[in-house]
């Protein structure tokens, strides 16, 4: 990933916030085939490994799992995005030399893919996706809610993620690059947007 330096995001915090409050990511796997690509939520545990480790699950009846990697695997993780147009820069008025940009936050994490079969790993990373998506309900849904010969036949029709990150990218461009006046009016503008998203990225952008 292309990371200008006043865009790149070093903080181990930061990043690992990012990958936890992202929903859904994408996983990419070059292949014999060609480059494959899922989307797909990942749990990310933060005590295996040096940076981490993802794990989530793919359709059996996905033949993503069935193409051996060459090399690392990408996951992608997105934050907050939001368009930015010309007209809320100050510099617009003065110079009229600006163009629209995008802000946005992403994390690149990358390590060796492992898909497996096992049922006891795939209930424990199901229930613990479940349990991470489920806490913030009033009344959450467990997977003991459903009857136990029926999970262990939906376990039947997946396979399991396991990645090791090796290497994490982060990148958060949020006009930095501009001046104080010119990201005083980005963020004004993206605070009377109808988008939840565009007043997230807004609170982001650095006075």
């Amino acid at each position: 990933m292309y990371i200008p330096p006043a865009f790149r995001d070093d903080d181990k915090e930061s990043l690992r916030a990012t990958i936890r409050d992202a929903r859904l990511a994408t996983l990419v796997t070059a292949t014999a085939e060609g480059l494959l690509a899922t989307p797909l939520p990942l749990l990310l545990d933060e005590n295996e490994g040096e940076h981490g480790t993802l794990y989530g699950h793919v359709a059996k009846a996905n033949p993503h799992w069935r193409a051996p990697p060459l090399g690392d695997g990408l996951a992608i993780f997105m934050g907050p995005d939001a368009y930015v147009t010309p007209a809320w820069y100050q510099t617009k008025q003065e110079t009229g030399k600006v163009v629209p940009t995008w802000n946005y936050v992403v994390i690149h994490a990358y390590g060796p893919v492992e898909f497996f079969e096992d049922a006891d790993r795939l209930l424990e990373i199901v229930t613990r996706l479940t349990n991470l998506h489920e806490g913030g309900r009033a009344s959450p849904w467990a997977v003991s809610d459903a009857p136990a010969d029926f999970i262990q036949a939906q376990l039947r029709g997946i396979v399991g993620l396991r990645m090791p990150i090796a290497r994490l990218e982060g990148k958060r461009k949020m006009s930095q690059n501009r001046n104080a006046a010119d990201r005083a009016g980005v963020v004004s503008g993206l605070l009377a947007s109808d988008r939840p998203s565009d007043r997230e990225v807004a609170a982001l952008i650095p006075s």
